[in-house]
């Protein structure tokens, strides 16, 4: 990736990260009306079946932490130190097409240069780990800060902390990428 491809990289991941923060409310807003009209259109059901495996590996990620949870379903079970229990429903919409849905817009822009066909490859499957796993590790944060703090900063959290942890993954990843994935195609010998 030339220098030239870097800064318009960085450009419109700044772009996109400042145009998320200012209008953060209006995404939050926007993100619910979405949501019902995918409700109405029966969209949600394909994705909704994802949500049970997804519960359980953030049940998973909860007991490494030492954070007693169970999951059912859609639904995951916490129990604070006090031993009372908190009840969280996972939706087909908390699981991150919105984080996936920004990595293809930035992998439009970031592998648009003449890098070659396996460095692409690679980036493209790291990109899409990192944001399922970034994907869960949200989720068992919004679990974690219902059990140890309250649902007010758990929803605090979940409304827009997920945002601001989605681009600075964006900018990570593709810091890494530039620097140690992404490589220009040997050149031919004539």
């Amino acid at each position: 990736m030339t220098r030239q491809d870097r800064d318009a990289l960085n450009m419109t991941l700044i772009a996109i990260s400042c145009g998320l923060l200012m209008l953060l409310p209006l995404v939050t807003t926007f993100d619910e009306l979405l949501t019902s009209w995918a409700l109405q259109l029966g969209v949600n059901n394909p994705l909704q079946a994802i949500v049970p495996g997804e519960a359980r590996m953030v049940v998973g990620l909860l007991g490494l932490v030492g954070i007693q949870a169970a999951a059912s379903g859609s639904h995951i079970v916490v129990w604070d130190a006090a031993g009372s229990m908190h009840t969280l429903f996972i939706s087909w919409n908390c699981i991150g097409w919105q984080s996936l849905l920004l990595l293809g817009l930035s992998l439009l822009s970031g592998l648009r240069g003449s890098q070659s066909l396996e460095s692409r490859a690679q980036v493209i499957v790291i990109g899409v780990a990192g944001t399922m796993l970034l994907n869960l590790v949200r989720v068992a944060a919004v679990a974690a800060l219902e059990a140890t703090w309250g649902h007010l900063p758990a929803l605090m959290f979940h409304d827009y902390g997920g945002t601001v942890i989605t681009v600075a993954w964006l900018f990570a990843f593709w810091a890494m990428a530039n620097r140690f994935v992404l490589r220009q195609p040997e050149p031919q010998a004539a």
